[in-house]
């Protein structure tokens, strides 16, 4: 089960992950990225290595790839689903709480 601290310290990663855009040389401010647009970025790095899984699994059966790199990107695409997920356990942890609050 992930802990509020893991899920602060994957929440941190993808941040950083997304790093703010440089205007170039005319002296522009950074933009800054919104919440939604590290969840974007998350879920697309989730998707993408699942995807990366699949395919590794399938070049194995075709006798393409080696037994460990269908592992290691099976591990892969397992961490990313747990970080989405304690990412989305503390968004509804947070909703709940909003949700308590008296008025």
């Amino acid at each position: 089960m992930m802990t509020a601290l893991a899920a602060a310290k994957a929440y941190a990663a993808a941040q950083s992950n997304l790093a703010t855009d440089i205007a170039g040389a005319a002296g522009e401010a950074p933009k800054a990225h919104g919440f939604g647009d590290i969840l974007k970025s998350v879920m697309g790095d989730a998707v993408s290595a699942s995807k990366a899984a699949e395919t590794q699994m399938t070049n194995q059966v075709q006798g393409k790839a080696q037994l460990v790199d269908v592992v290691t990107a099976v591990a892969n695409a397992e961490t990313n689903l747990e970080t989405v997920m304690a990412i989305r356990d503390q968004v509804i942890g947070a909703y709940q709480e909003i949700m308590r609050m008296p008025i």
